[in-house]
């Protein structure tokens, strides 16, 4: 079994059921946004409650406060080929916050390195931009379409040469958080002598 999994901004960690209402809500939620390709959280991990070889479901929490933003797992786990596959999804008022790319680069670091996978592929349905422009940024490839899939990969030698180094130990700042300097910090203009 993976254990966590820690990135600059989020934690990946296993779902425990105190997890579920918030998955479910995350899915209501997405529900409201008219959109193709929606990911079911819920579904999705009662789907594959059963771990087989990598297959792993993870709960994304913020390391910062331990806030649940979504969640994410591993399929299609071939290690004899060297390939696997992960679903992911954000709840929608935790989106645009950098949550997404640090949870996938922490996966992928870990799924190369450790677990010695040489490819990751994905497939995205093609009217999600969104999820289309954050893997292209990250290093994924598009390898092809079908229907309304685009196919799109990475493979471990191209992870390494773009992410040489990981920076884990400062966590980030995502824009839930918030520096608290106190409602009796003070604006104070230095004073000049004559």
């Amino acid at each position: 079994m993976i254990g966590d999994l820690a990135g600059r901004k989020v934690r990946l960690r296993e779902i425990d059921p105190a997890d579920h209402n918030r998955l479910v809500r995350f899915d209501r939620d997405a529900a409201r946004v008219p959109r193709g390709g929606r990911y079911q959280h819920w579904a999705a991990h009662r789907a594959n409650a059963g771990q087989i070889d990598d297959n792993a479901q993870f709960a994304i929490e913020t390391l910062h406060s331990r806030m649940l933003v979504g969640s994410m797992w591993t399929v299609q786990t071939d290690p004899h080929a060297g390939r696997f596959s992960y679903g992911i999804g954000i709840g929608p008022q935790h989106r645009r916050c950098g949550y997404a790319s640090d949870a996938i680069t922490a996966l992928l670091a870990h799924m190369f390195e450790e677990r010695r996978y040489r490819t990751c592929e994905v497939g995205i349905h093609g009217s999600n931009v969104a999820s289309r422009t954050l893997h292209g940024r990250l290093g994924f490839r598009e390898d092809g379409r079908q229907h309304d899939f685009v196919r799109m990969s990475i493979s471990a030698h191209r992870f390494a040469a773009l992410h040489p180094t990981l920076a884990t130990a400062r966590p980030g700042r995502g824009r839930h958080w918030r520096a608290r300097a106190g409602q009796h910090r003070q604006n104070r203009q230095p004073q000049h002598s004559r």
